[in-house]
């Protein structure tokens, strides 16, 4: 099997299931472009403000794909291309783009609040706040999750001053940071300019893109040498104000600019893909066994894929900042189904760039180098190749390897900031009553609720955590990540079926996520109980340990919550706040 032939095969297939299965969807939904949505009915200027489709893809985009389809279809090569390829293609037709279009339409119709929101009112109060505190510990792994992947990227092992110069004396991740900075800068101009200027978006983003151009190779210039602990810092100040500032100024503009950085990492690595064809092989095996380093293939396998084919993190982006800057319902099946079937596409790119070079990468049936590395290295020797130039002289592939370091990294940070955010809301709701609004809380509830208090807290959790070994802490969250996807499916089934709309689709993909996940966390819990009777853990096994039997205990307590309003529903009876479901039809 050539790559060509199945990055191909992937392609129409997930086109396919855009177009069939999307759009079927929509309907069995009643998807109304005639219908106002939060960003108009609730415009405020700072969270709710609508976007243009364009602008608001590529926020969205770029905070769904983050490293997440490059992690983790890489880290599960080890069971071969064949069965990575299949669940990222089944899972992102039938689990993960339904999953996301369905969270994010569930959230436009109540007001653009959040997925927990959607728990509260048409399943109670009580599993509304056991949610809220499960999705506050996902988004803490993904605190900690991606400060571990910007951190390891941006930094200098051995940093002999703060700054170095020159083409080809620049170190790659001290490259690679320059120009994530110079792109934080570039964003806020962008945002002023089109928000507070009025500027065009099309010349607007010609010229952004001509600026990310300016700055990439600025970078290649010019490196920032810091270490490790430096860069988390850096990090927890950047994502605390990007949390803070209203969306037009920082956030918005970065996601949509850095699709572009996007877009043209997949051109480039779909180029190099066809244009080698003849002159690479999949080195991987179809099939390596059922077994394997990181465990048997039932529920390793659809808890390492994570991002390439369902998360539950995309859940909390599209009912968190997406939902409340949608301009028209028109634009869901777009925005909510098709940024995951892009985000597959990226997947099976990502499992093409290490099935071309697995044999330098991968030793004794394990990874070598990073994920992030790996996914350069391989599209870095596809591009060079089809050049005929040899990689070991090649100034191409050390271009072309930093470009694609420097996209990885820019898409993480997208990621850290829109989880900080997202954190920030659900902290808010958490000591937020129904009938109540910020400004009438008093005391304890007034101090928690204020947007700066949970970013803090959520910061500085997730970044302490984020000192430990991306391979310490990738596991947990692809379990948690993947558990909070399979919650996400039974609020949106439950809400659809207070409706009176078609929700048997969600039935099968949440059975399937709670089953492999809850397995995983089990599997976790038992392999920690072994560490500590052997009598030497390290913090990082007491935190992996807490944090499973919490994710489990809290999965449980929602999932009975949930098959009580299904049985409910069986009988006919509508669960919940009757008069709140009864406007969101």
């Amino acid at each position: 099997m050539t790559p060509i032939l199945v990055l191909i095969i992937g392609v129409v297939l997930l086109a396919l299931g855009y177009i069939f299965y999307g759009s079927w969807l929509a309907k069995q939904w009643g998807v109304n472009p005639a219908r106002e949505t939060p960003a108009h009915t609730r415009f405020d200027n700072s969270d709710y403000v609508p976007a243009h489709p364009a602008v608001l893809m590529g926020h969205h985009f770029s905070s769904i794909a983050g490293a997440g389809p490059i992690n983790g279809p890489i880290q599960a090569a080890v069971f071969g291309w064949l069965p990575v390829f299949l669940w990222i293609v089944v899972g992102g037709i039938f689990f993960g783009a339904m999953h996301d279009f369905g969270a994010l339409f569930a959230s436009i119709r109540h007001g653009g609040l959040s997925v927990a929101e959607v728990v509260r009112i048409n399943i109670g109060e009580a599993a509304y706040k056991l949610f809220i505190v499960f999705a506050l510990l996902v988004l803490i792994l993904v605190i900690a999750s991606f400060t571990a992947v910007v951190s390891g990227t941006f930094a200098v092992a051995e940093a002999p001053g703060l700054f170095t110069t020159g083409l080809g004396e620049v170190h790659a991740n001290a490259s690679t940071a320059m120009t994530s900075l110079l792109f934080i800068v570039m964003a806020v101009f962008f945002g002023y300019a089109v928000y507070r200027k009025g500027a065009k978006i099309g010349p607007a983003t010609v010229v952004g893109i001509i600026g990310i151009v300016v700055i990439t190779v600025a970078g290649l210039y010019c490196g920032i040498n810091v270490g490790r602990t430096g860069w988390v810092i850096f990090i927890a100040v950047y994502i605390t104000l990007a949390s803070l500032l209203p969306v037009w100024i920082l956030l918005q503009p970065r996601d949509y600019l850095s699709s572009f950085l996007l877009y043209g990492m997949l051109a480039l690595a779909a180029v190099g893909v066809v244009g080698s064809v003849g002159k690479v092989e999949l080195q991987l095996p179809m099939f390596t066994g059922f077994q394997t380093k990181i465990g048997f293939l039932f529920p390793a396998l659809f808890i390492t894929v994570a991002c390439g084919a369902i998360s539950g993190f995309h859940s909390l982006v599209s009912s968190g900042t997406s939902s409340k800057q949608i301009n028209s319902e028109k634009d869901t099946q777009a925005i909510g189904y098709g940024a995951m079937i892009i985000e597959c596409i990226l997947a099976i790119l990502s499992l093409l760039a290490v099935a071309v070079v697995y044999n330098e990468v991968v030793a004794d049936g394990a990874l070598t180098a990073s994920p992030p590395n790996i996914f350069a290295q391989g599209i870095a020797t596809m591009v060079t190749l089809m050049t005929g130039q040899e990689l070991g002289a090649s100034v191409l592939y050390k271009i072309v390897f930093t470009l694609l370091t420097l996209a990885v990294s820019v898409f993480a940070l997208t990621s850290l900031d829109t989880g900080t955010r997202l954190g920030r809301y659900l902290f808010t709701e958490l000591f937020l009553p129904m009938d109540k609004k910020k400004e009438d809380l008093t005391g304890a509830a007034k101090f928690f609720a204020h947007p700066a208090v949970g970013t803090l807290i959520m910061v500085a959790i997730g970044c302490s955590i984020g000192f430990l070994r991306l391979s310490q802490i990738w596991g947990l969250f692809g379990a948690a990540n993947q558990l909070l996807a399979g919650i996400a499916l039974m609020a949106v089934a439950c809400w659809l079926g207070n409706i009176g709309k078609n929700n048997k689709m969600f039935f099968i993909p949440m059975i399937f996520m709670l089953a492999a996940t809850l397995s995983s966390l089990v599997l976790t819990l038992k392999a920690k109980l072994a560490v500590f009777s052997g009598g030497t853990p390290a913090w990082g096994d007491y935190f992996q340990f807490i944090f499973a039997l919490a994710l489990v205990v809290l999965a449980l307590i929602l999932v009975v919550s949930g098959v009580k309003t299904f049985s409910r529903q069986a009988k006919g009876e509508v669960t919940g706040n009757k008069e709140l479901i009864e406007s969101t039809k």
